[in-house]
């Protein structure tokens, strides 16, 4: 069995014993899978955790409490050998990248956020970097704006793309649990670095044509992002929904290191803590330019058809992007409940 397919079996067994591990079970459930040096880098406000019996108590376990009836919904999945990387210890390493729902009631709160008996429909996306056989680094991404408008405390201007829209691909089954084609691997993983290195850092801060996103992108993409961005359903609506706006308010970012860059088949993922680098020069989703010089923590998978991409699922730490911005989002979050509970 290949690297890759011996790796992607035991993140599928990682989060099978974190997911059905009660809140007393989750600490050895966690230390059984990950070594003492683990590191794990979630969104703001969690941030770095060091090693599995932390993560346990500080995330996952208040996690599966305040939602008992979490289930993991998981939308995309693969592996494969990363072409970039954030110094020389993850050169050339190995990961496994997953995606999808975090499904369940909130029943207490957690980090603040009230319980709430709407079901929720979370949005997680995790890459697992390893070193030998060994899971020895996680960068995680939930979708806390998203969650927040479900259960009514938008915190932001309602978003310009379509909202709630986060499906599986489409006509393509994204769970690569096979080993898939190495031609096409090879392919999508070009492709993919075009886009990145060359389209993606070509904006000439004029005009949108000066990056030949069309090029890359199908007529018809499917762009699924992050709340408070929603999603654009053709590439027309990319262009106008979130490329205009992005760039009006952050025209000089650029991807300046991502810790991982792979592909399998025909996936490509992309993510990195302070992978895009951008000041804050313009008006961005109601807030005004502060000035402030950004590191972008994101993550996003990419589905090629015919050498180009026809969905996109991006996921921005928008918590710690607007904390840059000098605005806390969860206590804007909680502010707005507490006035909800005054009224009622």
């Amino acid at each position: 069995m290949s690297t890759n397919q011996t790796n992607k079996l035991t993140a599928l067994a990682y989060w099978a014993s974190i997911d059905t591990a009660s809140p007393e079970t989750m600490v050895a459930a966690a230390s059984a899978h990950l070594p003492e040096h683990f590191c794990w880098t979630g969104p703001s406000p969690l941030g770095e955790v060091t090693g599995p019996a932390a993560l346990a108590t500080q995330v996952l376990t208040p996690l599966k409490s305040a939602i008992p009836d979490l289930v993991r919904q998981t939308h995309l999945f693969m592996g494969g050998q990363s072409s970039d990387h954030v110094g020389d210890e993850a050169k050339d390493a190995f990961w496994v990248a997953g995606t999808g729902y975090l499904t369940g009631t909130a029943v207490q709160s957690f980090l603040g956020i009230p319980a709430t008996d709407h079901p929720l429909r979370i949005r997680w996306s995790e890459f697992i970097r390893f070193q030998g056989e060994v899971m020895v680094e996680s960068q995680v991404i939930y979708d806390f704006v998203d969650w927040f408008d479900q259960i009514g405390l938008p915190v932001l201007p309602k978003s310009r793309g379509a909202e709630h829209v986060y499906p599986a691909a489409t006509g393509y089954d994204g769970v690569l649990t096979e080993p898939q084609s190495s031609i096409e691997t090879a392919q999508t993983l070009k492709l993919g670095n075009a886009l990145l290195y060359g389209g993606l850092n070509g904006f000439d801060q004029n005009a949108l044509a000066s990056m030949g996103m069309a090029d890359y992108f199908h007529p018809n993409l499917k762009w699924y992002g992050p709340g408070g961005i929603g999603a654009c359903l053709s590439f027309t609506e990319f262009e106008q929904l979130h490329q205009q706006p992005w760039l009006a308010a952050f025209p000089d970012r650029k991807v300046v290191g991502i810790e991982s860059l792979f592909a399998e088949g025909r996936l490509l993922a992309a993510s990195g803590i302070a992978g895009v680098e951008a000041t804050h020069t313009g008006t961005y989703l109601g807030e005004p330019a502060s000035g402030a010089n950004l590191k972008i923590f994101g993550i996003d998978f990419w589905l090629q058809n015919n050498n180009q991409f026809t969905e996109n699922w991006v996921f921005v730490d928008m918590i710690d992007l607007f904390n840059q911005m000098g605005v806390d989002l969860f206590h804007r979050m909680t502010t707005l409940h507490q006035q909800q509970q005054l009224e009622h």
